[in-house]
């Protein structure tokens, strides 16, 4: 059976704080047996592979350019796309979770991609960013439902299960 793949996106660059909620996060994924995909570069990306690479998980990174060994040293798998920020899309559609911590503009490019494609969106709101501002809100009239917003970990890994749950995909493994 298919593992669960959940995508994390967030800022490129951060500080101590996001970058250890962002390796726990990693941790937490990797033992609960779902793959990790990120756009395997530096920030939430790296923290959240180190995370799930170290606890023995599989991290996919999606990268922007063209070169196999532009991925951070966590990521197990790498697909070059060349594609720059337009390997957004890739990311998403590749996840059955999407998970957003703080965020520029390519994080707001993969959350709308994530609404219009019907993802489960769930955003840590403490850190700021785009996940921020888009916590709680209904973006447009294609969804009924806001984005799903969460302050902690334990929040965050509560949300994780419990849209894993109602996944078919996943039923048998997790229950």
């Amino acid at each position: 059976m298919r593992k669960l793949q959940v995508a994390v996106i967030g800022d490129s660059q951060t500080n101590k704080t996001v970058y250890d909620f962002c390796e726990q996060l990693g941790i937490f994924l990797a033992q609960s047996d779902f793959t990790v995909i990120t756009g395997g570069r530096g920030g939430v990306m790296e923290a959240v592979s180190k995370g799930a690479f170290t606890a023995n998980g599989l991290t996919i990174g999606i990268l922007p350019s063209d070169e196999l060994n532009d991925g951070n040293k966590y990521c197990y798998s790498v697909i070059p796309t060349g594609m720059g920020n337009s390997r957004n899309s890739i990311i998403v559609q590749s996840a059955d979770i999407i998970i957003a911590i703080g965020g520029q503009a390519g994080t707001l490019s993969e959350l709308a991609f994530s609404w219009i494609s019907n993802k489960p969106i769930i955003c840590v709101e403490k850190f700021g960013g785009w996940s921020s501002k888009l916590s709680g809100q209904i973006v447009d009239s294609r969804r009924n439902e806001p984005i799903i917003g969460v302050n902690t970990l334990e929040e965050l890994k509560s949300q994780v299960l419990y849209i894993a749950k109602s996944i078919n995909l996943n039923k048998s493994r997790i229950d």
